[in-house]
């Protein structure tokens, strides 16, 4: 096996305090010891007895003002702040009643970010050795001048990248048939309202992606389960699904699905179709993973294959950044017009500055072998996660190891609940998502999501190995019950 370490940028060495900053800390412990409005030394002494600037103490007391610590009276002095006072109680019951029932559906705790110190292993954000951190930065300072940027855009988006989400796509798509949108998950959004009535039904794999079915629950849509094996959404059961339920929306990730894995077969894709257009529906494509392949193949999008059938979704995200909130929706006919005008009326248009910074990134000569070392590291941790399963969690079981994407879809041995796995790693360090929140009726059985994304190279056994003895926690807890 190659070595993976040749890929992997070395994590950033950690900024040292500014004097102002180091001032400030001086400050704060001081103060600490001091009763509430008794004065502080000018700025004078304070220059003199720490030796430094005077504008590093003014810089430090305004820091210490902020944050509530110091009071500040000009022509008076500086006096320690008064603790803050506590808030009025303050009955919010009654908003209950006009909201009505809300149901703490499992999804909702897998939007929650791990605490710093801990090792990430349920993000599907690469993390910072892995990000085009300097990429980005020579980006951003070669559009933050562009004044077209700053103004007003077309709702649809910025042309030129839309022109290039276009040939990104590839087939006959054009930039007219191109939606700039705020991300992956507003573009699921969007499609979703566009597509379906409010309490209409809409058909998914099953499992599949928490933050799809945290829209679709919502937006009070009906989610209807199809199963996936190793070739992805079973054709035959998608067409009982669509008879019985009556719906006319199908989504799905055809390609490394999160969080199975399975991609959709070459046979299987031409069965989605021809099933989807004998009973008249839309399939939503969201094709989140495009670059995250292990190796450089990649399955064409199935908008080339469909008549209008298909709408495309495509985030920059996942490969670059968190905050580089950039996605496309590539649709043609009447329901362009309709996503159209929701975005219109959502927030009128994407910041010219993310769209300017996105046309950037991906136009740059930097931009492939980011995405070849991208694949590097994505390969090196499947295979590390892969082998510190077997090591450390033996009683685990994956059914599929994908060659793309971030998620191992791990099955627990019997007597492991996810939720409490997944409570129980997190009070040891590591994060990791319990398997419920993927599940659109109910689970089949109990598994954790593992993503390798957001954890380097070293710390994924470090991780596993938290993770196989939490289970161990996790089946003494629940015989004991």
């Amino acid at each position: 096996m190659e070595k993976s370490n040749a890929t992997r940028k070395p994590a950033p060495a950690a900024r040292k305090p500014r004097a102002d900053e180091r001032v400030a800390d001086e400050l704060r412990a001081r103060v600490a010891k001091l009763a509430p409005g008794a004065m502080v030394p000018s700025v004078r002494e304070i220059t003199k007895e720490l030796a430094v600037s005077p504008v590093t103490v003014q810089r430090a007391l305004t820091q210490l003002a902020r944050e509530g610590v110091l009071d500040p009276r000009p022509g008076v002095g500086t006096f320690v702040a008064p603790p803050p006072s506590a808030p009025a109680a303050r009955d919010d019951a009654w908003q209950l009643a006009v909201l009505g029932a809300w149901a703490d559906a499992p999804e909702g705790r897998a939007f929650e970010m791990a605490t710093a110190g801990h090792i990430d292993l349920g993000t599907g954000y690469l993390d910072t050795t892995a990000q085009p951190v300097e990429l980005m930065a020579r980006a951003a300072r070669r559009i933050v001048g562009n004044a077209r940027l700053w103004g007003r855009l077309p709702v649809e988006g910025l042309e030129d990248l839309r022109h290039w989400f276009a040939r990104d796509v590839g087939g006959d798509a054009s930039a007219s048939e191109v939606l700039v949108v705020p991300g992956g998950q507003a573009a699921i959004a969007t499609t979703l309202r566009a597509l379906c009535p409010y309490g209409g039904t809409v058909i998914t794999e099953s499992p599949t992606y928490f933050g799809a079915l945290a829209v679709m629950r919502t937006l009070g849509l009906r989610v209807w389960p199809v199963p996936v094996d190793d070739e992805g959404m079973r054709a035959d059961q998608l067409e009982s699904a669509l008879r019985a339920s009556q719906a006319r929306v199908v989504y799905l990730q055809p390609q490394w699905s999160n969080p199975s894995g399975a991609s959709l077969s070459a046979s299987r894709r031409r069965d989605v179709l021809d099933v989807c257009a004998r009973a008249g529906a839309f399939i939503i494509e969201d094709d989140y993973a495009r670059d995250l392949g292990h190796t450089p193949t990649a399955t064409t999008p199935m908008f080339r294959e469909s008549d209008g059938r298909v709408v495309y979704l495509r985030s920059l995200t996942k490969t670059t950044v968190p905050g580089l909130r950039v996605a496309a929706i590539v649709a043609r006919g009447p329901v362009f017009a309709r996503l159209r005008a929701m975005r219109a009326a959502e927030d009128m248009f994407l910041s010219g500055l993310l769209q300017g910074l996105a046309l950037e990134v991906v136009t740059a000569s930097a931009w492939e072998p980011h995405k070849r070392a991208v694949r590097a590291a994505l390969r090196a941790r499947c295979a590390a996660a892969v082998s510190a399963l077997r090591e450390h969690f033996p009683a685990a079981r994956v059914a599929k190891i994908p060659d793309g994407g971030f998620s191992l879809w791990v099955a627990l041995p019997a007597g492991t609940e996810d939720a409490s796995l997944a409570r129980i790693a997190y009070e040891r360090g590591v994060r990791v998502n319990e398997g419920s929140a993927w599940f659109p009726a109910g689970k089949s059985a109990d598994f954790v999501r593992l993503s390798i994304a957001g954890a380097t190279l070293e710390e994924i056994p470090r991780g596993v190995a938290i993770l196989g003895r939490a289970a161990e926690s996790a089946r003494r807890a629940a015989r004991r019950r």
